[in-house]
């Protein structure tokens, strides 16, 4: 069982009371009070004085119960400081000190940061993924290279930043698809409010989406290459602060123990089983699929596109203004609940000899259509078709992705293997990829004297080109040879990406 799954302990619990107890105001201020300024140390007479400047006025005797039921919650402790006093009353007054406790500070600024949340949708800090590919490429690079002195201060600023830029973007995406979740399933959508939902929840999952299949597989690449030096990242982190021979209890910060990095690269997909980034999408899929449902709900049967949520509203404000005998009337025109007359003259019965007289509990039934008697239209049915699934799409393309990223790869490998490309001989997928890297290399070359080198991070490759007048780089494939003249073209690997290329091929 990991950490975040373990139910917390009795004691924890406690530190949340004050915060739902019946003075929960008064204890709220004096924790906005310790919290507020770092390593406060206040009697209950300072605290009664400055709560009275904040316009929160509480008597001595109330201040020293209040500060006291903290302290059993755990949200204060008692302060050891010296006192000095010149008199014994001023002693008396101020032998009880107090500070604020680690978690106690830590949940009033989390409950803080609850207080001045907003009911709207949160911005995804989707920027943040990108940033991690960089930190990641900043680890490898220090580590890579077992001859390379290590930056143990850079090395440790890296490591944090890694773990605080997965958490913001998990934090905001989850808090993101919860609102989605809640305004989904409202009744009440409609109208403009529906319109203007509709483009955020079609705009923006779409840019998360984006972002997400863009950097999740660039981040997952780089976690498995990592974990494989992982012994030499932990290994080089500062180590705990000891005093005489014995450590400190100390909450240590994320990425500090091999398990750490095993749950953000599982996260990733790197465990096989279901990850975070298709937690995204089948979330999305299914926030779409709530929204067509949305639409259908508000749409007529006759599909004109109109929505009944005016009408009914309209219905509603005709009752509020009305008189009892009024609305009376008035429930009976809308929802056709007339006294019950059978006056023969319509439809043809099975049973001709029922007359006026007749109650409809005692006649036989009349058959009403479907249509007609749950949706109040006589307009034809059939049965919709269903809307295809897009996740098997999705995969497919993803898989074509996947293809086509190995086969590119495999193009860079061979071009790194020949070398200088004069008279080698390459495959069509090689020959293809030097001719797209050559239009960018040409433009350049014609008008300098001195080598042009085109870098391909993604692939580790970097095509040399220098000018020689009168030499030619001759490449053949099996469908022809190319002939480039003035030119000497080499292909040699990017530094610190030849182990990313190998890993994935």
């Amino acid at each position: 069982m990991s950490a975040d799954q373990r139910s917390p302990a009795p004691d924890h619990r406690a530190l949340f009371s004050y915060l739902t107890a019946d003075a929960a105001d008064d204890y709220i201020a004096i924790m906005r009070l310790f919290a507020g300024t770092l390593l406060a140390d206040l009697s209950a007479e300072e605290v009664g004085s400055q709560l009275t400047e904040r316009g929160v006025v509480l008597d001595p005797d109330t201040v020293e119960s209040r500060c006291r039921q903290l302290v059993d919650w755990g949200n204060l402790v008692r302060s050891v400081r010296e006192t000095r006093v010149p008199t014994v009353a001023a002693y008396h007054r101020s032998r009880s000190r107090y500070q604020v406790s680690k978690l106690g500070g830590r949940l009033h600024r989390e409950a803080e940061e609850l207080f001045r949340a907003v009911d709207g949708a949160r911005e995804v800090a989707r920027e943040l993924l990108a940033r991690i590919v960089d930190s990641l490429d900043h680890i490898l690079l220090q580590v890579g290279d077992v001859n390379r002195r290590i930056d143990v201060e850079a090395l440790a600023g890296a490591v944090t930043g890694v773990f605080n830029d997965h958490q913001m973007f998990h934090e905001s995406v989850t808090d993101f698809y919860a609102y989605l979740s809640g305004v989904l399933t409202r009744y009440d959508l409609g109208g403009e409010e529906y319109t203007q939902f509709k483009g955020l929840l079609l705009d923006y999952v779409d840019l998360i989406g984006a972002d997400v299949n863009r950097n999740a597989p660039e981040i997952l690449e780089r976690l498995r290459i990592l974990l494989q030096l992982i012994d030499r990242v932990l290994d080089h982190l500062p180590a705990v602060p000891t005093v005489d021979g014995e450590a400190f209890t100390i909450e240590r910060l994320p990425g500090r123990a091999l398990s750490d990095w095993e749950q953000l690269a599982a996260w990733y997909g790197a465990s096989g089983s279901r990850s975070g980034p298709d937690q995204l999408r089948a979330a999305a899929r299914q926030a779409l699929g709530q929204l067509i449902a949305n639409a259908r709900r508000m749409l007529t049967a006759t599909g004109t596109g109109l929505s009944r949520r005016a009408d009914l509203l309209k219905l509603a404000a005709w009752f509020h203004s009305a008189d009892s005998d009024s609305a009376h009337r008035l429930y009976d025109a809308a929802f056709g609940c007339y006294p019950a007359r059978h006056l023969l003259f319509g439809p043809d019965e099975p049973d001709t000899a029922t007359g006026p007289g007749t109650s409809w509990w005692e006649s036989i039934p009349v058959n009403v259509p479907v249509s007609l008697r749950e949706r109040g239209d006589r307009a034809a049915r059939g049965r919709s078709s269903r809307v295809p699934d897009p996740g098997t799409e999705a995969q497919r393309l993803v898989g074509l992705a996947h293809q086509r990223d190995a086969a590119r790869r495999a193009a860079a490998a061979e071009l790194l293997a020949a070398g200088p490309l004069h008279r080698s001989r390459l495959s069509k997928a090689a020959r293809d990829l030097l001719l797209e890297k050559l239009s960018a290399v040409f433009a350049a070359v014609s008008t300098s004297a001195t080598p042009i080198e085109h870098q391909d991070a993604d692939l580790g490759l970097m095509l040399r080109a220098t000018p020689a007048n009168g030499d030619a780089t001759i490449v053949t494939s099996a469908d022809g040879a190319i002939t480039i003249h003035d030119v000497q073209l080499v292909a040699v690997p990017i530094a610190g990406a030849a182990h990313r290329l190998a890993a994935a091929g």
